[in-house]
């Protein structure tokens, strides 16, 4: 029987709501621990290009039960449409269904992508079944962190790009647009935050937390052609706490030579893959 035959739908319910998910049993001896993929958004339990599909059944092939989820109010699950700051109940819910389908397991490793790596970090200091968290790309956007990666990241790139001057040869390319443009990112980058945008991004000092004080050990995933994870690197380099909690020997980093943020590319999907079950064995054994 081959790992995706054996994969099946499960439903279960969350404050009252019915939620879906795809159940992938383990594939042979069974690792003690177990997986489950929180969905960043708005995105279903697919996963562009397929990409939780695959994670999935590549997990599981190598022992890991592995459970993917809609969160209440997307996909085939009830309830309203949630934020990424609210699905506290619906993870704690996934990893009860986990646990149900593979009662075996003595806990759980969270794996969530851009938002739902920041719901993770937020949700982990509330659940002792949580043994370890797979992170890639975590979403820690604010107005003045995107204008300083579109500053010192994107503009240097787009410049080498060949399209970029086939535009300005071609009579294509407006300067004087493009110019107000790159002052308003500029003045954005060097503004101070006001209060407003302080209370807004409140979830970034939750996620800090949530890093800096989980006991159990950390997977970091960093995509090298991605803003989202440019705009995390800046934040945690200008940090002294985020450093701080970086540097713990619990947490491992993987640069993703190459790579975009959702992996779109099946080679670096696979090397993510492969890295993550080979840190997953380490943790489980």
């Amino acid at each position: 029987m081959t790992d995706a035959s054996r994969e099946h739908a499960v439903v279960g319910q969350c404050a009252g709501d019915r939620f879906v998910a795809i159940m992938h049993p383990a594939n042979g001896p069974t690792q003690r621990l177990g997986v489950v993929i929180v969905v960043g958004g708005p995105q279903y339990r697919v996963g562009s290009h397929r990409q939780f599909v695959i994670t999935a059944r590549s997990l599981a092939a190598a022992g890991f039960a592995t459970l993917r989820f809609d969160y209440r109010g997307m996909g085939d699950s009830d309830g309203p449409l949630r934020t990424f700051e609210s699905v506290r109940d619906d993870i704690r819910c996934a990893i009860d269904l986990l646990l149900a389908q593979a009662p075996g397991l003595s806990g759980v490793v969270l794996w969530g992508l851009c938002d739902a790596a920041s719901a993770v970090l937020m949700y982990c200091l509330h659940d002792q079944r949580v043994h370890g968290l797979v992170i890639a790309n975590p979403w820690v956007r604010t107005e003045q962190g995107q204008a300083a990666v579109h500053l010192w990241h994107y503009y240097p790139r787009r410049v080498l790009q060949p399209s970029f001057w086939r535009k300005v040869l071609s009579g294509g390319f407006g300067f004087g647009r493009a110019a107000r443009e790159f002052a308003g990112t500029a003045q954005r980058a060097l503004d101070q935050p006001d209060t407003t945008a302080a209370k807004s991004t409140a979830f970034i000092e939750e996620m800090a937390q949530g890093f800096a004080r989980f006991r159990g050990r950390i997977l970091l995933f960093i995509s090298e052609r991605d803003l989202t994870a440019s705009e995390f690197t800046n934040l945690s380099s200008s940090s002294r706490r985020w450093r701080s909690a970086l540097g713990r020997s619990t947490v491992e980093l993987r640069k993703l030579s190459g790579a975009d943020h959702t992996f779109s590319i099946r080679r670096h999907l696979d090397a993510a893959n492969a890295a993550c079950i080979d840190w997953l064995t380490r943790l489980a054994g």
